[in-house]
């Protein structure tokens, strides 16, 4: 996730991007360097974490089924290079092609799943940039978890272009296509009742 605050006008390269130094993280589309958002809220993380965990745990099952799966998750920070001048960072990735990981120190390529995990500071850059980026460079399938709404959107490549999402919430059941099928279930994600708001002090 990030927010649309550029580093400066000018133009930059996956080059460059791998050269800066210092703890502010950025992403790089098109050229232009976007200031990541500063550290997510505790739900954010949360969904986040149980989205990792459950592909996590899918791949696990499946292996131990003897099933054949070059698949791996990832979640954020990973730099993900699209490119030449554009490498981005999504909550979780899920990677099939094992050559896309040689080099060790980032995906070199589209991913063959993609999640950001939607944020007031990130919901635009999410649905619309991210969401053309990601459908020309090829990721076939896209998430949108949304912590408010609790749901999940769902963009799948066709013909080269996302259709309108199929969006689901708690109760349902999602298989990903991947190795025989990759099922989570919602309430694993999103819990099975409503969050409580919790009010902490204003920062």
């Amino acid at each position: 996730m990030s927010s649309a605050i550029r580093k400066s006008s000018h133009t930059y390269t996956v080059s460059d991007y791998l050269s800066w130094q210092g703890d502010e993280r950025y992403e790089l589309i098109d050229g232009e360097a976007y200031l990541m958002a500063p550290a997510p809220v505790v739900e954010h993380q949360r969904i986040t974490g149980n989205l990792y965990f459950g592909l996590r745990l899918c791949l696990k099952d499946i292996r131990r089924g003897n099933i054949d799966c070059a698949c791996e998750v990832f979640d954020s920070p990973i730099d993900v290079l699209l490119a030449p001048d554009t490498v981005v960072q999504p909550d979780v990735v899920l990677v099939c092609d094992p050559a896309k990981l040689t080099n060790g120190k980032y995906v070199d390529g589209a991913p063959d799943l993609a999640v950001e995990v939607v944020s007031p500071s990130t919901g635009r850059m999410d649905r619309l940039v991210k969401r053309d980026l990601y459908e020309r460079s090829g990721v076939q399938h896209y998430w949108l978890a949304d912590p408010v709404t609790l749901t999940l959107e769902w963009y799948c490549l066709e013909a080269g272009a996302y259709g309108k999402p199929a969006v689901f919430g708690r109760g349902d059941t999602v298989t990903l296509p991947i190795c025989g099928g990759l099922l989570l279930q919602l309430d694993d994600i999103f819990g099975s009742e409503p969050a409580v708001e919790r009010r902490g002090p204003a920062l």
